[in-house]
């Protein structure tokens, strides 16, 4: 195990020891991660992971924490939240963005600049990183449509760029998944485009997600894959489920396929509400839903 005297000479690397995840997840669960590491620069991550594999010591990358459920119990080793790293470049119609970039700040750097093509990302709550993971998407646009290329880095530290076709994109999956690489940058070719347009259908998509959506709860955002020829939300609906609640979550009101931290709920209850919701929904219409959220960590 990476001990602290190993991470001390690494520059441009912030760490915190049995730090609450609870503090970073945007469902505001998650037990203790053993150490919280933040990398300035790419650098810094390539020799924090050379450390971690040369100790044994497992390491989790979160992104910025999103789209994911951490259980009570924490997460061992070294956990890595890649929010530092988050420069963004502009090339003509190429956009390179580092990981830790938000989704949201991306699309308002490809409006300023008159491009168009990355307007269904803008109320996605995540980062670069994590949306090529799960190859996200919202609104009829998805990650695939638009990536150029992605660099990436392994568990040795082999640093490498990935073209959009070894991808392997799916319905939020791709290789970086399957492989367990760590999104390093991305590059996206858009299109010129008029930038009031641009900027009216970022407002309507913007406008769309917070009628519908209850932003105004913590939450992991849609906790469901789409069922093939159904919809989660509908499905849940129907079910009449809206409104359960197991412990502080429950299943929202206003759009049945998120589920909300509405009174200091824990990951365990997420986790049995997800369960019971999927029951539910098996007695009710046959469908079994696939959870869309990662859920990772110790019970």
């Amino acid at each position: 195990m990476i001990k602290e005297t190993d991470l001390e000479n690494i520059p441009d690397l912030l760490i915190k020891f049995n730090e609450p995840l609870s503090n970073y997840t945007y469902t505001k669960v998650g037990g203790p991660a053993d150490i919280l590491a933040f990398p300035a620069t790419i650098e810094a991550l390539t020799e924090l992971s050379a450390k971690a594999k040369a100790t044994d010591t497992p390491v989790t990358v979160l992104g910025n924490a999103s789209n994911l459920i951490v259980r009570d119990g924490g997460i061992r080793g070294v956990v890595i939240l890649l929010e530092k790293l988050d420069s963004v470049k502009v090339a003509g119609y190429t956009i390179e963005a580092q990981a830790g970039a938000k989704l949201k700040e991306v699309t308002q750097v490809a409006q300023a600049n008159s491009l168009t093509g990355f307007e269904f990302a803008c109320g996605i709550p995540g980062s670069i990183g994590g949306a090529v993971f799960m190859n996200a998407g919202a609104y009829g646009g998805e990650i695939f449509q638009v990536l150029v290329s992605c660099k990436v880095m392994d568990a040795a530290g082999n640093v490498s760029v990935l073209s959009a076709s070894e991808m392997q994109f799916g319905y939020r999956h791709s290789v970086i998944r399957d492989k367990n690489l760590i999104v390093l940058s991305a590059k996206f070719e858009l299109q010129a485009g008029d930038p009031t347009q641009i900027q009216n259908e970022m407002d309507r998509l913007n406008f769309l997600r917070k009628s519908k959506q209850p932003l105004e709860y913590p939450s992991c955002g849609s906790v469901f894959k789409r069922p093939v020829g159904h919809f989660a939300g509908q499905l849940i609906q129907e079910a009449k489920l809206q409104g359960q609640r197991i412990g502080g979550v429950e299943v929202s009101k206003k759009h049945a396929g998120f589920m909300v931290n509405v009174a200091d709920g824990n990951a365990t209850d997420y986790e049995k509400l997800i369960a019971l919701v999927i029951e539910k929904v098996k007695e009710n219409s046959g469908v079994t839903l696939e959870p869309e959220v990662r859920i990772i960590g110790e019970k």
